[in-house]
């Protein structure tokens, strides 16, 4: 848009450079690459670059850089606009030139007047303010002269907003209202599509449409009428999409020398038919809802956009259109840039000649072999790797040498198996690819490894026998064995005999293939085999399913059967060494000692536990047990052991032969090493309940007598006759030990601060109001977000799942801000729309980390969302959004 812009582009030739080395006269340093200096000097290069360079696009990295912008980031395009034009008139202001001065403001400085009037005294002020554009409001609003006249209307000053009279020396009742003076020959009018929305805190986008015509006359608007104030549209610059965060900028530029619209979309320039602007497909991107608006016809000479965020127009004008030429030492900075384009347009020519002449060789040769590849009955012939030949088909680039050494065996010969990966060609042909490529082995007619043929034909017919002896063994199982003659063999070796031998199979084909240490002409590593070897022989071989640990025939019949001998000789074909025991065949001797042993065991068990169980029945079934919370009257003394003691006690009495007996109660695991106890009266009320359990004096006595305790921890209570029971002493045996309490206390404190991959539940609270489809978004207080929280969810020490609530992972020192968008993809609910809350507390800080916060594992937040709004933006932009905008902040715009 700026490079065509005749005017601007002359000024910018005539601004001098700064290097010596370009001075008119001294010619450009042939060694020496151009190097821009200033933004001036940028944009002389790229000016030169667009009007004479032979590329289809030019780079402007250079530039980019210059200005230290972000490529990465997407900025307003408006704001850009504002900032550049601003840095380029502060450049343009130290030249000597007053034509080049001069020009920005020549080109798109205008006037206008902020008018005062006071409706007492008819007294008018006027301040007088320059600008490079008009920023139009466009919402409620179709026509852009409805925009201008709503910028240029009069606004009336009243109450607290009167405007204060230097006449009548008070504050009167006044209207205020902009003037426009003159503007200038360029006049840019920014249409206001990104505004704030106080409701989301964020900017949004108006997709309304605005209809404006190629001809503008401001003769209208103008304080003073008598003056050339019609213009013809220049320029229309687009914003593809419908947030503001994101989406795709398209300019449409008229050039001035021929009147044709171009529409520069990033590196694709298009030139549009005949000389009538043409908007495009654009238009019709935005986000389709129900309550999108249809486009409004244009008549001749008039468009209208939704998407259209700014519109250039010109001053129309009866005089011939500039001729720029290009400065010398410019123009010849572009020829070194074209030559070195047509050099490597050049060289990509030749490689592509290279490459063709080299296709057409190839294309030849495979032409010319192709015929006679086959190999002719009664001919000598060649196996090669069919992989190798299909790339040699297929690449146009030389293939590297053949390797064949995946298709050998380990005698060094054609592998049987690998026939497949082979191709089977003509001694002429074969000659012809080794002696133009190499490699090797060569595999002729007599490369084929009889051995492995002959053992491939072996195991062939084993195998072919397998399935026969298979029916064979199937039927002999069915026949019932009397007598003596018959041999135990184990179920689960009886299911799986025939797997197994095609296993053992197999593993003899392996050992073949593997007998001289080589596979595929890759030798192995003997530490390797040999541990595969160590690993299969501790799998489970033939029959020794029935083998106890002694080496002797099991006890239990269960895992085994008789078979005939028949059958059995069949099966000792296949497994010759397996463990062969008569149906005779005594069972393993140790094995019945131990059996009876383990049987006297568990019956000495489930009468302990039997007893244990009578003696502290309300124990095992957790009923009438005391708390501290509310001190039972009948006794002053209770005692303490370990709740871990008493989980264990009751999975053994419940499983008497599954679990271990317990013998005897572990307390030091709640005292300190200096023999303290580690929990106050208090703490044993409420959070450390959980790791005691509190025991009636008559059980501590049978617990005495079943058990060998350690330690005995004891509860008293003192109270004196008539005392207010505010006034009662509760006192352990052992005493406190204060020093480790806090130290625990300090520790607890750190694991629930330090924690990582710790659970969190996340509460989702849904008013049961529903919300229409076109209202606001609405906004929840936090007091009554605090009243739900403090009414709503039970806090337990198990937690319990509820409906609307999901699990997450996070750690302590994660942020807030992290944690929301963790729960953005679990709810669909956008950071800034989730107000959250814990133990009535509201969470806003999105800096802290949680840790900071309260949050702990197990905890519980309440998510409370905003209503959203029926034109809501996108959930793809939630992550921009969340982050703080700064604009051109470090940027060369500001001029940092």
């Amino acid at each position: 848009m700026w490079f065509l812009n005749l005017e601007l582009r002359q000024a910018l030739y005539l601004c001098p450079s700064t290097c010596s080395e370009y001075v008119a006269g001294e010619g450009i340093p042939k060694d020496k690459d151009y190097e821009p200096q200033t933004i001036c000097e940028h944009l002389q290069y790229l000016f030169a670059l667009l009007q004479n360079s032979k590329r289809r696009y030019i780079d402007p990295s250079g530039f980019v850089k210059a200005l230290g912008l972000d490529t990465g980031q997407q900025q307003d395009a408006q704001e850009f606009s504002k900032l550049f034009m601003s840095l380029l008139e502060d450049t343009l202001s130290k030249q000597k030139n007053p034509d080049v001065r001069n020009i920005v403001q020549k080109q798109f400085c205008g006037e206008y007047a902020y008018v005062t009037v006071c409706n007492q005294c008819g007294r008018e002020s006027k301040l007088v303010s320059k600008f490079y554009e008009l920023e139009l409001n466009i919402q409620g609003h179709k026509q852009l002269t409805d925009c201008i006249t709503e910028f240029l209307k009069e606004e009336k000053l009243e109450g607290d907003n009167r405007y204060f009279c230097e006449t009548c020396q008070s504050k009167q009742n006044a209207t205020r209202k902009i003037r426009l003076l003159s503007l200038p020959c360029t006049l840019n009018l920014q249409l206001m599509r990104f505004v704030f929305d106080r409701q989301t805190g964020h900017k949004k986008k108006l997709n309304t449409y605005i209809g404006f015509s190629e001809l503008l006359d401001m003769e209208p608007f103008m304080e003073q009428k008598n003056g050339v104030y019609v213009y013809e549209l220049s320029a229309v610059l687009i914003h593809r999409g419908v947030s503001a965060y994101s989406g795709h900028y398209i300019a449409h530029v008229k050039d001035p020398q021929t009147g044709e619209w171009y529409k520069f979309n990033d590196e694709d320039i298009d030139k549009m038919e005949g000389k009538k602007l043409q908007l495009g497909i654009e238009e019709d991107l935005a986000e389709p809802s129900k309550s999108q608006t249809r486009k409004p016809k244009c008549g001749k000479g008039t468009h209208c956009s939704r998407n259209a965020y700014m519109l250039v127009y010109r001053l129309q004008t009866r005089e011939k259109s500039l001729t720029i030429e290009v400065p010398a030492f410019l123009q010849e900075l572009v020829e070194r840039d074209n030559c070195k384009f047509e050099e490597w347009c050049n060289e990509m020519a030749e490689m592509r000649k290279q490459s063709v002449a080299r296709g057409k060789i190839k294309h030849e040769e495979v032409k010319e072999l192709y015929k006679r590849l086959p190999a002719e009955a009664g001919s000598p012939y060649d196996f090669i790797s069919l992989e190798w030949l299909q790339k040699w088909l297929d690449e146009s680039t030389p293939p590297k040498p053949i390797d064949n050494t995946a298709c050998l065996c380990s005698h060094g010969k054609l592998h049987p198996d690998k026939i497949s990966i082979m191709k089977r060609i003509s001694e002429y042909v074969a000659d012809f690819f080794y002696r133009r490529y190499g490699g090797g082995p060569r595999l002729n007619v007599k490369a084929l490894c009889k051995d492995c043929v002959v053992e491939r034909c072996r195991i062939l017919r084993l195998k072919n026998q397998l399935n026969e002896d298979y029916k064979t063994v199937t039927n002999l199982l069915k026949i019932t064995v009397k007598g003596n003659d018959g041999f135990w063999v184990g179920k689960a070796s009886l299911r799986s005999w025939r797997q197994l031998a095609l296993e053992q199979l197999n593993e003899q084909d392996e050992d073949t293939e593997h007998s001289n240490g080589k596979m595929n002409g890759n030798a192995q590593n003997k530490d390797e085999s040999n541990e595969e070897k160590r690993e299969e022989e501790e799998e489970l071989n033939f029959n020794e399913d029935i083998v106890c640990p002694h080496g002797d025939l099991c006890i239990s019949e269960n895992e085994r059967r008789v078979v005939s001998k028949e059958a059995w000789e069949k099966l000792k074909q296949y497994f010759p060494k397996a463990p062969e025991f008569p149906n005779n065949k005594e069972c393993c001797s140790q094995c019945k000692i131990l059996e009876r042993e383990g049987e006297e065991n568990e019956a000495l068990h489930k009468m302990m536990a039997s007893e244990q169980k009578t003696s502290l029945q309300n124990l095992f079934h957790d009923k009438c047990r005391p708390c501290l919370g509310s001190w039972p009257q009948e006794t002053d003394e209770l005692y303490i052991v370990s709740q871990f003691f008493v989980e264990e006690w009751r999975k053994f009495v419940r499983r008497p032969t599954r679990c271990s007996p317990v013998s005897s109660v572990g307390n030091s695991a709640l005292l300190c090493p200096h023999g303290g106890l580690m929990f106050t009266y208090a703490s044993m009320t409420k959070e450390d309940s959980k790791l005691i359990a509190l025991i009636w004096p008559s059980e501590w006595e049978r617990i005495q007598k079943l058990f060998v305790v350690d330690h005995v921890i004891k509860i008293t209570r003192t109270q004196a006759a008539g005392a207010d029971p505010e006034s009662t002493l509760y006192t352990s045996e052992p005493q406190l030990c204060p020093e480790c309490r806090e130290g625990l206390l300090c520790q607890q404190q750190r694991d629930l601060r330090e924690y990582t991959q710790a659970t969190i539940y996340i509460h989702k609270v849904v008013d049961n109001k529903k919300t229409n489809g076109g209202a606001k978004r609405q906004k929840v207080s936090h007091q009554s977000f605090i009243t739900y929280q403090k009414q709503g969810i039970r806090r337990s020490t198990r937690h319990r799942k509820v409906r609307g609530e999901k699990a997450l992972l996070v750690s302590a020192n994660q942020t807030l801000k992290e944690l929301k968008i963790q729960i953005m993809h679990a709810f669909s609910v956008a950071p800034f729309d989730q107000n959250l809350s814990i133990d009535g507390k509201i969470l806003s800080d999105d800096t802290a980390t949680l840790g900071s916060l309260g949050v702990i594992p197990e905890s519980v937040i309440l998510l409370k969302a905003d209503e959203p709004l029926a034109d809501y933006a996108a959930m793809d932009d939630v992550m921009q959004v969340c982050m703080p905008e700064e604009g051109f902040k470090g940027t060369g715009l500001l001029g940092h």
